[in-house]
């Protein structure tokens, strides 16, 4: 039973990571306004040009740089689009992430041949840490990640501490998505600080796309990430947008999903549909204030319209 419950943790850790990257930078962008339903396109093109990047150089690492630079480039644009145009962020986030798939399955195409699944890639290995990979349960799940997965534990407590309620810069992040006009008048740069959680958005879900093709698989596949785009965008809601209790999401999140190969062996019988929706059931409670009060940002999705 302990190597079963081993084996959860472990998997669910590991399915929680992505989440954890992604989610981490899409609570500061809606926490300023900003909508990114385009996380899963983000994510995509990220796992994309890291696997081309990877492929291309012989090395993980300049895959992982090309990942960033192109997650950046999406998220300018879906910033350009959503802050400085002012075009519907729940359709241009849609639109992106079709975009997106269709984007990068044409391009695996060209870039790995027709058998772009099974081509293998330069990736990470695991790194177990010494004496701490040894605890029971908790040591394998934690400490036994890939670089990235270790980056991705490091990034997602830095910008809950970094940019947290009690700090000038969450303060100012939380004025412009709850007044735009008001943070415009009290002197805050409403567009450069929205702007700046959008390409951090970017950043963070190409760095989770990044993990899921060079970390996990060593490979590149046809909608490699599988709707966890959106997941983030639910975890963020069912976090109620706070840090740790949206972290807390991911791993409850990650648990579920790895409950799915986990189940048979620890004698539960339930179907893995059921599992798979539970995620959007905690997300649908949140909301709904059954588990505690819930209020969005009132500003997001808001464009953002300087009185003259």
């Amino acid at each position: 039973m302990s190597a079963v419950a081993e084996e959860l943790a472990s998997g669910g850790v590991r399915m929680a990571l992505p989440l954890l990257l992604a989610s981490s930078g899409e609570l500061l962008s809606e926490r300023a306004g900003v909508l990114n339903l385009s996380v899963e396109g983000m994510m995509l093109t990220g796992a994309f040009a890291g696997a081309v990047g990877a492929h291309q150089s012989g090395s993980a690492a300049v895959g992982v740089v090309t990942a960033v630079a192109a997650g950046l480039l999406f998220a300018a644009l879906q910033a350009l689009l959503s802050i400085t145009l002012r075009a519907d962020q729940i359709v241009t986030g849609i639109t992106a992430n079709a975009l997106a798939l269709g984007a990068t399955t044409y391009g695996a195409r060209l870039a790995f041949g027709d058998g772009a699944g099974a081509k293998s890639l330069p990736g990470l290995d695991p790194l177990a840490l010494p004496l701490l990979s040894d605890l029971p349960i908790l040591g394998p799940a934690l400490f036994e990640q890939t670089l990235l997965g270790y980056l991705a534990f490091a990034v997602a407590i830095a910008l809950a501490v970094g940019f947290s309620r009690r700090r000038t810069a969450g303060l100012a992040i939380d004025a412009v998505g709850e007044d735009a006009l008001s943070a415009d008048r009290s002197g805050l740069p409403v567009a450069l600080i929205r702007y700046g959680t959008v390409l951090l958005t970017g950043v963070t879900a190409a760095l989770a796309g990044a993990h899921l093709a060079l970390s996990e698989v060593h490979a590149f596949s046809d909608n490699i990430t599988g709707g966890i785009g959106y997941l983030a965008v639910v975890a963020v809601i069912a976090g109620r947008w706070r840090a740790w209790p949206t972290l807390l999401a991911c791993l409850v999140f990650g648990l579920a999903q790895s409950l799915q190969f986990a189940a048979p062996a620890l004698g539960l019988h339930i179907s893995a549909p059921l599992l798979t929706t539970l995620p959007y059931v905690f997300a649908l409670l949140a909301v709904s204030g059954l588990v505690g009060r819930s209020r969005a940002p009132s500003g997001l999705t808001t464009p953002f319209v300087r009185a003259s």
